[in-house]
């Protein structure tokens, strides 16, 4: 059963600081989420705030509102926000204290771990609740380093990469996920950021608190240990940063390591600069040298998808169009259209794939 939460995010909802938040109002199959808490938006609907979809999860401008309100409890508080850095919001420590009082668990994806806060850890226990950080580091002993057991994954493994970071690289994995599962094709997600862990994935890790020897191990071991337990059809990689960001490249690990010979490319067409490198104009390469880039790898981009950032409607489908005349791949967008479109083709790979 879903554990009843609520997520804070400290006046950060309506910006991609909340990015950890906007998954978990999108889709959680770990959490059932009964609030929000922001003091910027209260009143309002998480959903309408996060992408104008509906999703009656209320918002509240302070915890006391809704342990007022609310006709249900929540057991956990989820912390909605993983800023640059990972730190913890000045300010933000008010509420976990109030949570905890009020018998909430917390639950923190931020490099700053709050268990180590005395105060903190001090009230948790006075209180009968837990703290979890789940960008704590695993123990050395328990990280694995990368062995070729990959050769055993005999599915098509997928992975979702972008050509920045920040683009909503999860959420298309998601949604992906979820239409495949609708078209009876088993599925399997490996997670590897922490909002994957706190929407339930079962199988991944945690990229970037993992120390760099140990990444290509650990992300091989999750896959072949979720192929080996539930023997998927497919399995999607939820890709990290790009390949090119200089401020946090990734993508390589999935293609060698993890040997996906399969990518779906997320794009931004209304970006020019890499995230957060705007004032020092550090370009974004082209979609179609990053496309040649992936080749060399040796996999193959099957499709592509949209992130519609700076782009009306209207703009993100003439973007549409012309990707998919000069690539002849599949385009979508995502937050618009679902993913639904590319099934036919991902189901044609997987045919081609098991004969």
């Amino acid at each position: 059963m879903k554990e009843n939460a609520i997520i804070i995010t400290h006046a950060y909802l309506a910006t991609p600081r909340a990015k950890t938040a906007h998954g978990l109002i999108r889709d959680s199959s770990k959490y059932h989420i009964l609030a929000v808490i922001d003091p910027e938006h209260g009143g309002k609907d998480a959903g309408e705030v996060v992408d104008g979809k509906k999703r009656n999860i209320p918002v509240f401008n302070h915890l006391e509102e809704f342990m007022a309100q609310s006709r249900e409890a929540a057991t956990v508080c989820l912390v909605g926000v993983a800023g640059k850095g990972g730190l913890i919001p000045n300010g933000m420590l008010d509420t976990v204290k109030e949570a905890i009082k009020a018998g909430m668990s917390i639950v923190s994806g931020l490099h700053e771990y709050m268990s180590d806060i005395e105060e903190l850890t001090t009230l948790a226990e006075e209180h009968g609740v837990s703290i979890t950080d789940i960008r704590r580091p695993k123990p050395r002993h328990t990280l694995k380093f990368w062995n070729g057991s990959i050769k055993k994954v005999k599915c098509p493994k997928v992975a979702i990469l972008g050509t920045d970071c920040n683009l909503g690289k999860r959420t298309t994995t998601r949604l992906l996920m979820h239409a495949l599962e609708e078209a009876c094709i088993q599925t399997e997600m490996i997670y590897t950021g922490q909002t994957g862990w706190m929407q339930g994935s079962e199988y991944g890790f945690i990229f970037d608190s993992t120390l760099n020897d140990f990444i290509s191990g650990e992300l091989e071991d999750a896959i072949v240990r979720c192929y080996e337990a539930k023997h998927p059809q497919i399995i999607l990689l939820e890709g990290q940063s790009s390949l090119r960001n200089p401020s946090g490249p990734g993508g390589s690990e999935f293609l060698m390591s993890g040997d996906a010979k399969y990518v779906i490319l997320q794009h931004a067409p209304g970006r020019t600069y890499f995230y957060h490198f705007e004032e020092e104009q550090f370009e974004i390469p082209s979609l179609e040298s990053e496309i040649k880039l992936i080749e060399s790898y040796g996999s193959q981009v099957i499709a592509i998808t949209i992130n519609e950032q700076n782009l009306s409607p209207e703009e993100a489908r003439a973007y549409q169009e012309q990707y998919e005349d000069k690539f002849g791949i599949p385009v979508l967008i995502p937050l618009q259209e679902g993913m639904q479109a590319c099934i036919p083709h991902i189901q044609k790979m997987i045919d081609s794939h098991e004969d």
